[in-house]
């Protein structure tokens, strides 16, 4: 008997011992693709950041590559206030709809909301500009009408767009982590006494902090990164952001701009790139840090 155990721990030790190699080689893949891309972004954008001054660059109100004018703070506030209502619009209406999803609602239900809301995250997203410009951007039209101002494409038109964009993503998200806490959390809660809500705000939603929280980071990257869709109803104006006004967003910078672009404007232009991924980065650490904070308190 103990020489047939050891023989299977034998057969399977050489198994083990590639896939852990394996699990290695893919690991330092990711890390080494993390890092060479932070490498290309920071020697492509940072000559530009330099050669224009980065107080021109990052606090300029006027981007004119004609007159030589590349200053993009318009773009990172249009980025900034977009994002930003994008995720406070969104959060609240994907954690409701992930605990109906896995506390409230039957099975049946719920696996087919969540059949649908998975499709609708693989939704091209110039089919959501499309649906954008067709169904907001008039709505939005009649508000800058009855207001006396000009009808144009608006940061309130591209803000609703990305809430329904990043929605899928934040509530599929959210189920899987809801889902991971262990059922004796709610019933340990029930039996103290908490009513069915206290139990879920109060004991499941903190214990599925960490993928919520995951879920957002994956939102904002959606919001702050999307192009196509934004391009078709934000108006794409360089001017500083107002809800109701065109604007242009980080990215859509780079992409209308990236075709005719050479030289120090298209320098600019990786300078841009720069800066979104350094949103990116500065948007993870940060909540990772909250995240590890809260727990700790906690």
């Amino acid at each position: 008997m103990e020489t047939s155990i050891t023989r299977s721990r034998g057969s399977k030790a050489p198994i083990e011992a590639v896939m852990n190699c394996v699990f290695l080689v893919c690991g330092l893949t990711a890390v080494a693709s993390v890092v060479l891309i932070s490498i290309y972004m920071i020697a492509s954008g940072a000559p530009a950041v330099a050669k224009i001054g980065a107080p021109r660059f990052l606090a300029g109100q006027i981007w004119n590559p004609e007159s030589g004018k590349f200053g993009i703070l318009p773009l990172i506030l249009s980025s900034i206030t977009a994002t930003g209502l994008a995720i406070l619009i969104a959060l609240p209406v994907a954690i409701s709809v992930a605990v109906y999803l896995t506390h409230i609602a039957k099975e049946r239900t719920a696996n087919a909301i969540l059949f649908l809301i998975e499709l609708l995250a693989g939704i091209p997203s110039v089919v959501y500009g499309l649906l954008g410009a067709i169904l907001i951007a008039p709505i939005i039209f009649k508000i800058q009408t009855a207001l006396g101002l000009p009808m144009s494409g608006s940061l309130a038109s591209a803000s609703i767009v990305l809430v329904i964009m990043i929605l899928p993503t934040i509530i599929s998200v959210s189920v899987s982590s809801i889902n991971a806490v262990p059922k004796e959390y709610n019933d340990i809660s029930l039996a103290l006494g908490s009513s069915k809500m206290q139990s879920i705000v109060k004991v499941i939603l903190p214990a599925g902090k960490s993928g919520i929280v995951s879920g957002i980071v994956l939102g904002v990257g959606r919001a702050i990164g999307e192009t196509m869709a934004i391009m078709m109803v934000a108006g794409n104006a360089p001017i500083m952001p107002e809800l109701l006004k065109p604007a242009r967003l980080l990215t859509v910078g780079v992409s209308m701009e990236w075709a005719y672009s050479s030289g120090l404007h298209r320098e600019a232009l990786y300078g841009i790139g720069l800066v979104l991924f350094a949103f990116i980065m500065i948007i993870n650490v940060f909540l990772s840090f909250a995240l590890k904070n809260g727990g700790a308190k906690r």
